[in-house]
This record gives C-alpha cells, sequence and structure tokens, in this order.
C-alpha cells in the first residue's frame, strides 16, 4: 500500500505512539560493537552514529549525553510526503522540545529528550485532534 502524502491526512492519522525503553546516540568509528543491536545507523564522515538502548550502550562501554524517548507515528507517511517532519518539530519546538526525527519506508521515528516524552506524545495527539477538527469544518 503507499504511503499517505496528503499532510492533513498524515497529521490527522498519525496516531503517535512511546516505545518503552531509554535510548541514546552514540558514535562509534568503525564496526558496531558485539552485543548493541542499532535501531538506527547514519554513516558519516566521522564515524558510525548508532541509536542504541541505554542499558546496551553502558554495556558496551559507549558514551553518550542524550537520553531520548522514541515515538512513532503510526501514519503510513510516503517518503516524498511534504510539511509533516515540519509541522510536528514546530509544535514540540513551540514546547521547548527537541526533536530528532529519523524516517523510515513506513513510518517517522521521533527521539525527544526522555523527560519531555509524555509532553511530546501529549502535543502532538493535541495537534492531530485540532487538524482533525479543521477538516471537519
Amino acid at each position: 500500500m503507499p504511503g499517505e502524502t496528503d499532510l492533513r491526512r498524515l497529521l490527522t492519522d498519525m496516531r503517535p505512539e512511546w516505545k518503552p525503553g531509554r535510548f541514546v546516540f552514540t558514535t562509534v568509528s568503525h564496526a558496531v560493537p558485539a552485543g548493541v543491536t542499532p535501531l538506527v545507523m547514519v554513516a558519516e564522515a566521522e564515524g558510525l552514529t548508532l541509536v542504541v538502548r541505554q542499558e546496551d550502550a553502558e554495556a558496551a562501554g559507549l558514551g553518550y549525553d542524550y537520553v531520548a524517548g522514541w515515538l512513532v507515528l503510526q501514519v503510513n507517511s510516503a517518503l516524498e510526503a511534504v510539511g509533516l517532519t515540519a509541522a510536528v518539530a514546530q509544535e514540540l519546538a513551540r514546547a521547548g522540545i527537541s526533536c530528532n526525527v529519523v524516517a523510515g519506508f513506513h513510518h517517522d521515528h521521533l527521539f525527544v529528550p526522555y523527560e519531555a516524552a509524555d509532553r511530546a506524545l501529549e502535543l502532538l495527539r493535541g495537534l492531530s485532534r485540532r487538524t482533525a477538527a479543521e477538516v471537519a469544518r
């Protein structure tokens, strides 16, 4: 099934969900250490950026300074959709919540400060309700 591209539909149907656990961004120079299963891996000139469970990073002795909650927008968003990331980031930015977005093939994944994850979830659900009400008018 193709992903959704209509922004109002994406916002109305996003159904944000908080995945359990604490996640951290870390970096390694070459290979992923044994026992570490990255949720996200990005190859950069400086090394591999990994998003992993906090307990896995600690067990492997990997450094980090940002602990995140993982929110998933359950709407099947098309990779060519325009505006979803901007609308979500703007909503969270108004509340002073940082947001690191990773686009998967089917869904958008948001990493927000762990201590703000509940508030971020509430804000995104509010954005979804407001958009639905505007569409219904």
